[in-house]
């Protein structure tokens, strides 16, 4: 069908809509309109989406990322690409149109464009949340026809421009998988009813404010013995204690990654199942374990189900998710701050902006070869998506330490390092390097510095040594 063709069926069916009796499905299609002016609708959406952690507030993030970026390429691009003039509203009935009618180009239409990139956007990380929010998003499209001041072509068109944009965003904000990583089952945890012989810590501290993860271990694990660790006590020794007194058939710990890592140390030095609560504000290492909520954990505990995971080392002191040296803890930090409002992508090329900008190289002898790196960084098994936003481990027993660094030793480095961030193709950049290997060891020729690892930072030294060690058993409800 030739454009002339289209744009006259377009007119049809616009008068067809224009010519509906009276009803009152109107004047609430007409408050649907203007709600969702200027995204407002949304936003409000986001908000309430994302007070619930996990899929829902990412699928906040990601929707009104989505949006922001259809609005901008409809609005300020395509608008003015194609100029179409909107419908005479010369015919249109009074108690339809809105107040202030729209004075720009009505192709494609930006309040569907900005409907159809949320609503995808939240599916992606929340199909159910996504499939919730396609009836409204449909429907703030039919009612822009429906008060006039869009023809069907154009809703259809946003929609469509909205949701690609959203889906398109993949490429730059990988979306995590539903699925948590690969791992071994393990034989070797003893069932605890109530958690009669598990003895855990809690960090206070972790996680969000007010909360008291002690109160739920206890109402969960009634029989379990429960300590809260104190400003500036070492929770490690607490949980040593119980191990040599040998009251503790397992080891447990409810806190953020460094906690955990804390506590896998212990258990690793007394050959004992570590029971993983989580309750910090991340939880990398539960989230890759599949182990989400507390409830979840006491569950494995009481029925005995455990998994093997691989653990990593670096001059003897255990991690369970990564190890750094440069200046990439701070651009972690930077990023975490700022995704709220950026998204992870976004957030992620700014960080690095803003950190290499005063940032300074560290000289190293790495595998062998002398160079100069922004950031070095090691991975307790393989992690993606790869370049400067690692994220996630589709496996958590392959056997490997996921070594990646950024050259700082090539012409434009940091402006390569922020380029790549920016168009997502970092782990692309002649800058980037990565390998696996199950031991390295790292000599550092511009002074000793301190090394990052599951959130915590160790002693400064001028020599590192990664390896792999023994696997750990953690208590975890899936044994595939």
């Amino acid at each position: 069908m030739t454009p002339l063709r289209l744009r006259y069926w377009d007119a049809r069916l616009h008068a067809a809509i224009g010519a509906l009796p009276e009803s009152p499905a109107d004047r609430w299609l007409r408050r649907l309109s203007t709600a969702a002016d200027h995204g407002r609708l949304w936003f409000a959406l986001a908000l309430l989406l994302g007070m619930r952690r996990g899929p829902l507030r990412r699928g906040a993030v990601r929707g009104i990322g989505s949006l922001s970026i259809a609005s901008t390429v409809v609005n300020a691009v395509l608008k003015r690409l194609f100029g179409r003039v909107r419908p005479d509203l010369a015919n249109m009935a009074g108690h339809r149109r809105l107040r202030r009618a729209p004075h720009t180009f009505s192709f494609p239409s930006g309040h569907s464009a900005s409907a159809g990139a949320f609503a995808t956007g939240v599916a992606m990380e929340s199909p159910l949340a996504g499939a919730a929010l396609g009836p409204l998003a449909l429907a703030v499209g039919y009612s822009r026809v429906h008060v006039g001041v869009h023809y069907p072509g154009d809703v259809v068109s946003g929609l469509a421009i909205g949701a690609g944009v959203a889906l398109a965003g993949r490429r730059w904000w990988p979306v995590r998988p539903t699925e948590p990583a690969r791992v071994r089952p393990a034989r070797s945890a003893p069932a605890l009813p109530g958690g009669e012989g598990l003895v855990v810590v809690v960090n206070p501290r972790s996680g969000p404010e007010g909360h008291d993860p002690a109160a739920e271990v206890r109402r969960l694990l009634p029989a379990a013995e429960v300590h809260s660790a104190t400003p500036g006590g070492d929770l490690a020794a607490v949980l040593r204690e119980a191990a040599r007194s040998g009251r503790a058939r397992a080891l447990g710990v409810a806190g953020g990654d460094g906690s955990v890592a804390a506590a896998a140390a212990v258990a690793l030095e007394h050959g004992l199942p570590l029971a993983v609560v989580p309750s910090g504000t991340l939880n990398h290492f539960a989230r890759d374990l599949g182990v989400e909520t507390p409830r979840e954990a006491a569950r494995a505990v009481e029925d005995g189900r455990a998994v093997s995971v691989d653990v990593a080392e670096v001059n003897g002191t255990p991690f369970l998710n990564t190890a750094s040296i440069g200046v990439y803890p701070d651009v972690v930090r930077r990023r975490d701050a700022l995704s709220g409002r950026l998204g992870r992508w976004l957030a992620t090329a700014v960080a690095a902006a803003q950190v290499l900008r005063t940032g300074t190289p560290v000289s190293m002898v790495l595998a062998g070869r002398p160079v100069d790196v922004w950031i070095l960084f090691v991975g307790n098994c393989r992690y993606t998506p790869r370049g400067l936003a690692p994220a996630w481990r589709p496996r958590l027993e392959d056997g490997v330490l996921d070594v990646q660094y950024l050259r700082a030793d090539l012409p434009f480095s940091r402006t390569r390092a922020v380029l790549g961030a920016l168009l997502g193709v970092s782990d692309h950049s002649s800058g980037y390097a990565s390998f696996a290997t199950d031991e390295i060891t790292v000599h550092l020729w511009s002074g000793a510095q301190p090394v990052a690892y599951d959130g915590e930072t160790g002693a400064a030294s001028s020599t590192f040594a990664f390896r792999k060690r023994a696997p750990l058993t953690v208590y975890c409800h899936r044994t595939s």
